[in-house]
């Protein structure tokens, strides 16, 4: 394979820099504490640039080719500087949450065997409380924002300033990455159940994502935005992947923000966004403002878009919904605006072949409920590989199958229908509660700022059986009327949908994608604690 292989990163950047150095092809938006916008921007020269420098440092702390480092930080510029750059040597980057902290965080980079890690000052102390316990960190390298004043310590361990790496004078390197098949990066799972796993990523995978654009319905004059995390494959394939082939000028928040989302299309002329289900209600539940619908939005990219809310969003927005269905692994199902029917997740792209099987792994009837499992159009299994982990490997697509570990059904025409995360649906009474329509009903209630509905099993109840919980953010906990929202629900919805319990909560807990945790709200669930409440105490 020769070197010129644009599907390697690093390629791709010094491809466009021949083509188009000066194009502001990111903007980084940053909401500050007055509420208005600063921004700063990356061209592909300055990509490849400070690619080299951040490569020449990774040289000097011995990092070798395949050599991992973590990357623990919101989305600033400098995070794709130091994809690029790894790129560039061909080590392995491992993109973790920033909020991540405690065991979770030593476990992700130990379990990753990271010899190094970039991080942002805020993160810096969460870092700092597990060092002990990463025996094989070698070097930090410290991003100074505005955000925090914790000072880099001096203590036997290589910290640097960032910026003091970015400050030296360009030299060109040679990319030593010579094969798209070789690992760009250890993707960890959203691990809203247990230890997350680790994706091995290669660049292949980046590339095929990176170059959907015409077939997600991107044209050339588009500027996408996405407030997602960097460290989850939504944002980082699909906006910035495509945004970076297809030369779009991009707008990436630091951190997502329901508040102020619309105020940034409109500031920096954003036309298409990515949302992923929880966010799509929290977003619905905002206050209906009388500019809604005056936005340069043209279609949301949505993942997860509730059928109960979908077109009432894009008529309140002013928006076309684009439903797809994906996960970081593999697998992926397109319905463009007015192609499938409301509700559908899509059909798979030529590329590859879904089917929904049943528990004797036979394929399922239309209308029959079953996992998604997906093939390549060729009658190959897509490659899955867990970093230490072949069992869950071979698992994930066993009898040649990737199986997606969701449920769900295909109607006569082929169109795919999302029902539940499998061992998550919530069944009560026999009858099977679809969580979107709680959503939608208490998300329309003023006086709520974010919802999220899920289950509890029943107390001495039949097996399966499940309570519903709906997790509310009041507007304004001391005035909020519980009882008049537990009568909307019974005027709203069937009898099974009403929920047994509301939890009142100042946040509903996310990962970096933005999905609920429900593991959280689960644990801290009582029904006699304080901040739980049953219609019948009324």
């Amino acid at each position: 394979m020769s070197n010129n292989d644009l599907q390697i990163l690093a390629n791709l950047i010094i491809n466009k820099t021949e083509q188009t150095p000066d194009l502001d092809v990111l903007t980084f938006v940053n909401v500050e504490n007055d509420g208005s916008f600063s921004d700063e921007t990356r061209t592909y020269r300055e990509l490849w640039e400070n690619g080299c420098r951040i490569a020449e440092a990774l040289d000097s702390e011995g990092m070798q080719r395949g050599d991992r480092f973590g990357l623990l930080m919101q989305n600033h510029p400098e995070f794709v500087d130091a994809m690029v750059a790894s790129s560039i040597e061909g080590t392995v980057y491992v993109p973790i949450d920033p909020r991540t902290k405690g065991q979770k965080l030593q476990y992700m980079l130990s379990f990753a065997e990271c010899r190094g890690v970039i991080v942002a000052d805020y993160a810096l102390t969460h870092l700092l409380e597990v060092k002990e316990d990463l025996p094989l960190l070698e070097w930090v390298w410290v991003l100074h924002s505005e955000e925090s004043d914790v000072k880099t310590p001096n203590n036997g361990q290589r910290f640097t300033a960032l910026s003091s790496i970015l400050d030296k004078p360009y030299n060109h390197r040679q990319v030593k990455v010579i094969d798209a098949s070789e690992p760009m990066q250890y993707l960890y799972t959203s691990g809203t159940t247990g230890d997350p796993k680790a994706i091995l990523g290669p660049y292949a995978r980046f590339a095929s994502v990176a170059s959907l654009g015409a077939a997600i319905g991107l044209q050339s004059n588009d500027r996408p935005y996405t407030g997602l995390s960097l460290t989850h494959a939504n944002a980082q394939l699909i906006t910035l992947g495509n945004v970076l082939v297809m030369g779009l000028r991009g707008v990436i928040s630091r951190k997502f923000t329901k508040s102020r989302l619309w105020d940034i299309t409109r500031q920096y002329g954003c036309t298409v966004f990515n949302l992923l289900g929880g966010m799509t209600t929290a977003i619905f539940a905002d206050p209906v403002k009388p500019d809604d619908a005056d936005n340069p939005v043209r279609y949301v990219f949505s993942a997860g878009m509730p059928e109960a809310i979908w077109a009432d969003f894009a008529k309140r927005f002013n928006v076309e919904i684009y439903e797809f269905y994906a996960a970081a692994e593999g697998g992926l199902s397109l319905n463009p605006p007015g192609e499938g029917p409301i509700g559908s997740i899509g059909k798979a792209p030529p590329s590859l072949i879904c089917c929904v099987r049943d528990s004797e792994d036979q394929p399922c009837k239309p209308g029959e409920a079953g996992e998604i499992c997906f093939k390549n159009t060729d009658g190959t299994a897509p490659i899955v590989n867990y970093h230490k982990n072949p069992q869950a490997s071979n698992a994930k697509t066993a009898n040649g199958w990737l199986r997606m570990g969701d449920i769900g059904h295909m109607d006569e025409d082929g169109w795919l229908f999302f029902h539940y995360r499998k061992g998550g649906g919530i069944r009560r009474n026999g009858d099977f509660v679809n969580p979107a329509f709680v959503e939608k009903v208490i998300a329309e209630n003023s006086s709520v700022l974010d919802v999220f509905v899920y289950g509890v099993p029943i107390p001495n109840g039949a097996p399966g059986e499940k309570d519903v919980v709906a997790a509310i953010v009041p507007t304004n906990a001391e005035e909020f009327n519980l009882s008049s929202l537990f009568t909307e629900c019974r005027q709203n919805l069937e009898q099974n949908f009403v929920p047994s319990y509301i939890q009142l909560v100042n946040e509903i807990p996310k990962t970096a994608s933005e999905k609920p945790q429900e593991r959280f709200l689960l644990e801290a669930f009582d029904p006699d604690a304080t901040n739980i409440f049953a219609e019948s105490h009324h």
